[in-house]
């Protein structure tokens, strides 16, 4: 457990269940992701703007995506963000904000 009692990452049933689909796959290889999903070169790929981000090439299928959304759902991800955001003292370490939003603020942002 954490100091501020959330259960650690690694100790949920969540990174358990990614574990074992991790040993399930293996040693597949990415040719063989690709020969069984021939749309997997476009369906895995996202274009906003300028930015164009390639998930194709990474050893995951839609099993994988299904897990780790389960591990985000259980670990609170979204509302440790939303904390984040609000300035909140999330960094259970040194009992403060983490600050990583000020890195993108604009130079006369209070913070």
């Amino acid at each position: 457990m954490n100091a501020d009692g959330r259960t650690r990452l690694h100790q949920t049933p969540e990174w358990a269940a990614l574990a074992k689909h991790r040993e399930q796959l293996g040693e597949v290889r990415l040719r063989e992701l690709f020969a069984a999903d021939p749309g997997r070169g476009t369906g895995w790929t996202l274009r906003v703007g300028d930015l164009y981000v390639d998930h194709s090439k990474h050893l995951a299928t839609d099993e994988t995506l299904r897990l780790l959304r389960e591990l985000a759902a259980a670990t609170d991800v979204f509302g440790l963000r939303d904390a984040m955001f609000r300035g909140e003292r999330i960094n259970i370490t040194e009992d403060r904000a983490v600050l990583h939003t000020a890195l993108r603020a604009p130079r006369d942002a209070v913070i």
